[in-house]
């Protein structure tokens, strides 16, 4: 799946960045995921009084990929509360290259990039084998 509307994955992640929860910090951020069997999943940011512990909203939309079938994530557009393309924080570039690997491709603020430029060096499961 080469062919991504990157407008239509921008449209959804300011839709789901609207109902984000962020009383805190009052910074409401909005995820879309196109999946490579070509569904569309969202997450928003979710605080809570704990501040470390608030849901990013790259969280919520890995959880809704999971929770829809699994598969794995081919794009991904992440806005602020402008509207904004916004750069993953480093838990959910981890989160992202664990969920769509190193071709994935990310809306960053400078345009978009695969993974292996948002996390070069990625730690992933290839690393967790047993070392002699």
């Amino acid at each position: 799946m080469t062919d991504v509307d990157w407008d239509r994955l921008h449209d959804a992640a300011v839709e789901v960045m609207r109902r984000a929860y962020a009383p805190y910090s009052h910074y409401p951020v909005g995820a879309a995921g196109l999946t490579d069997d070509g569904r569309l999943v969202v997450g928003c940011n979710v605080e809570n009084a704990a501040y470390g512990v608030g849901l990013c909203a790259e969280c919520g939309m890995v959880s809704s990929l999971h929770a829809t079938g699994g598969g794995r994530l081919v794009a991904v557009a992440c806005v602020d509360g402008s509207e904004e393309p916004v750069m993953p924080c480093g838990r959910c570039r981890q989160l992202l290259w664990e969920n769509g690997g190193p071709t994935m491709l990310l809306r960053t603020p400078r345009g978009v990039v695969p993974m292996t430029e948002v996390l070069p060096d990625a730690f992933d499961d290839g690393d967790l084998g047993a070392r002699s």
